[in-house]
């Protein structure tokens, strides 16, 4: 165990130092410090030896340059069973660094506010919140963990302040340890923002991401793996109820809020294994939910809902009748909360708004592969009409539905839609002829017609297999990209069975 005698602080965020400050008075620490934290200590009543008193040099460069200094250096990285290096300090005149608190300037902040972390533009404000003499100091003190502590987060003041408390003012080798560590992990994440800061003209030049704070899940996809969320879930969410998020309800919840940013109408949709197996926009949301669920009853059970509007008691109520992990929703009336809360374990989930990332990721072989999300939403006016028959006004709005559906359905995918009404589809199959039997053999079992219904492919038809099954259902509009080499041979199908098509030219593979 090592005692604190000295103490340098210099920090940006002074929320909860009182509560360090105060403890460590406590234990007759001397305080080295600048500026606003001088200031701060000074205002708690406590003296405070300048850092510019003991490097006999003022902050310069408008406040660029303040504790990069040897004497502040070496009494931080000075090794105290060294015999030579206490030496110098004592040659030099420089005292021993037992505590450094130090955070950085808020770089991710005025990047978020500036709202150009990838438009190219650097700007001075952003340039002058690259801390210098906080990263320095952050690095030299953790390197030191055997004589030094540091403290870089103002989430470990307080924490700091107990342990001391609890140990006479002393702290152990596997505490400064465990500080470094997390000193690390706060100048990697740092550094790598601000390369991410200045590759913005280039993004996959290099490929750097950190996130902080990783939080311990009940295990991954299955119970025998380990799992962590990086990120911050109440950036995008109000937890209102129930447990705590596991891996797959996380991975549900990610392809659930994708899917329905693409609508703007009340819709509802319900998605098991990042698959939607029930969507359906109306006028009003607990039709949406009831058109939703008739899709199919038996894989909405234990699924993820969404909606994009309000929850009321009438949707609760309904909803309510079915077991359900997660319900999300950009708010929830009182009553509907009332209604919904009664099970504990419900989780209920209400959306704030948030930016999604620019770029997706995952780990493969023995490296990363990235790519752009894919935000391409198609509009009328963008399909081509390949037929003969022009599609009516309703099929179009029910193929820009499916079409909405089929982008976030696992591939191959077809969706079958008539109405604003996902009716059935086939999903991550190894042909698409596969898909289309499975979804109809789903309307089937669930009572659908699909006479005058319409057919989504999330890619081109290779041969017309697919049209001439969809056309002896009843199926009677396609949209597809188009693109094969026989797209010709599908559009005489049509044109000979009196089946419309419009192509999108955008393949929405989803693997």
């Amino acid at each position: 165990m090592k005692k604190i005698k000295s103490a340098l602080v210099s920090v940006y965020y002074k929320d909860g130092l009182d509560v360090l400050i105060h403890t460590l008075a406590k234990q007759q620490v001397t305080f080295y410090s600048t500026g606003g934290t001088q200031a701060f200590i000074e205002g708690l009543g406590y003296k405070v030896i300048p850092v510019e008193e003991l490097t006999s040099y003022p902050s310069i460069l408008g406040g660029r340059v303040k504790t990069l200094h040897p004497k502040v250096f070496g009494g931080i990285l000075a090794r105290r069973e060294n015999a030579e290096d206490i030496a110098q300090l004592k040659q030099y005149e420089i005292p021993e660094l037992d505590l450094v608190v130090v955070d950085l300037y808020p770089f991710e902040e005025t990047v978020k506010n500036q709202n150009s972390l990838f438009d190219g533009e650097i700007t001075s404000e952003v340039i002058e919140k690259i801390d210098i003499g906080g990263i320095s100091l952050i690095r030299a003190a953790a390197k030191n963990f055997s004589d030094t502590v540091i403290v870089s987060q103002k989430n470990q003041y307080a924490e700091l302040a107990k342990f001391l408390e609890e140990n006479n003012g002393q702290t152990s080798l596997a505490f400064r340890q465990n500080y470094a560590k997390q000193a690390f992990a706060v100048s990697s994440h740092y550094d790598t923002l601000i390369n991410r800061y200045f590759a913005s003209q280039d993004p996959y030049e290099t490929f750097k991401e950190s996130y902080l704070n990783g939080e311990a899940l009940r295990y991954g996809e299955n119970p025998h793996q380990k799992g962590f969320f990086y990120g911050d879930i109440n950036e995008v969410f109000d937890i209102l109820n129930g447990k705590q998020l596991s891996y797959n309800n996380l991975v549900d919840i990610d392809a659930a809020v994708h899917l329905m940013s693409e609508f703007s109408t009340p819709t509802f949709a319900i998605l098991k294994h990042t698959n939607a197996c029930g969507v359906a926009s109306r006028s009003n949301l607990v039709d949406a939910w009831l058109a939703a669920y008739a899709a199919d009853t038996v894989s909405a059970f234990g699924g993820v809902l969404i909606a994009n509007a309000s929850i009321d008691a009438a949707t609760a109520t309904e909803i309510d009748k079915l077991f359900f992990e997660v319900l999300i929703a950009p708010n929830f009336e009182e009553e509907a909360l009332q209604i919904l809360m009664k099970k504990k374990n419900r989780i209920l989930l209400k959306q704030k708004l948030f930016d999604f990332p620019a770029k997706q990721f995952k780990s493969l072989l023995n490296g990363v592969i990235v790519q752009d999300f894919d935000k391409k939403i198609e509009q009328e006016n963008e399909l081509k009409c390949v037929t003969n028959i022009t599609p009516t006004e309703a099929q179009i709005k029910d193929l820009l539905f499916a079409n909405k559906l089929a982008k976030h359905l696992k591939s191959n995918t077809i969706v079958l839609a008539k109405d604003q009404q996902l009716l059935a589809m086939g999903c991550g199959q190894t042909s698409r002829v596969d898909a289309l039997q499975q979804a109809i053999h789903k309307a089937k079992v669930f009572g659908f017609s699909l006479e005058n219904a319409v057919m989504a492919s999330d890619a081109f038809f290779p041969f017309p297999d697919c049209v001439e099954i969809a056309d002896k259902a009843g199926i009677k509009a396609v949209i597809q990209p188009g693109g094969s080499i026989k797209d010709q041979d599908s559009i005489d199908y049509c044109n000979m069975h009196n089946l419309s098509m419009v192509t999108t030219s955008v393949r929405h593979f989803k693997h």
